[in-house]
């Protein structure tokens, strides 16, 4: 099970995320997002946990812990959905039959 978790402060690491979550059973994988342009944490990561009682159990046991000063939010990450992110428009078809696309 994919598992966001917010509000971190910019201090945790990916292992900060990893050793709170293995307290809950086996972390697959743990990242905290970086911004691409300053290098510094966007406040924000993923978790995944491939059992999903375990997954379960750190989402109720983690949500509002504080972790480096701050109350985290954990719960289960929503895939992202076709479309959500950016990429152009375009014109969108026919030309009213005048032959251009």
């Amino acid at each position: 099970m994919n598992i966001y978790v917010g509000n971190l402060s910019y201090e945790v690491t990916d292992e900060d995320l990893r050793t709170a979550f293995e307290e809950f059973g086996e972390v697959a994988s743990a990242s905290v997002i970086m911004d691409r342009a300053t290098g510094r944490s966007r406040g924000f990561g993923f978790v995944e946990m491939n059992e999903h009682g375990q997954a379960q159990a750190a989402i109720q046991g983690l949500n509002l812990r504080e972790i480096k000063g701050r109350a985290i939010t954990v719960n289960e990450a929503r895939p992202k959905t076709q479309g959500s992110g950016g990429g152009g428009g375009g014109r969108g078809g026919h030309d009213r039959g005048r032959g251009r696309w």
